[in-house]
């Protein structure tokens, strides 16, 4: 089981891994109570976090069972998603990018 956290590749690099640790504890505070987060919180509760553009964020909102980050920094845009933890995601969550700092 895994839990994803989706950035926007528009969110600049210092603000990452905050709005990473406030997506997976908003995402567990959501959640506490449902079975898959449960499981996952008894075993190793792996994450993954990866870069999105703009399009791949509004269509994994369609997906369930998530939490949507906005960043007060950012003018209270919409700068990442949390997914409660599941075995299966669907297809598109095999294609998102790793995060990784800009390369300067």
């Amino acid at each position: 089981m895994k839990m994803y956290i989706l950035l926007k590749e528009s969110v600049p690099d210092r603000f990452a891994p905050v709005i990473a640790a406030h997506a997976s504890l908003a995402c567990y505070r959501k959640y506490e109570d449902d079975t898959d987060m449960q499981k996952w919180m008894q075993g190793v509760f792996k994450k993954v976090v990866c870069k999105v553009n703009h399009r791949e964020f509004e269509n994994a909102k369609k997906e369930a069972k998530h939490i949507v980050l906005t960043e007060a920094a950012l003018n209270n845009e919409e700068v990442g998603l949390a997914f409660c933890p599941r075995s299966e995601y669907s297809k598109a969550f095999r294609f998102y990018k790793m995060w990784s700092p800009t390369v300067v």
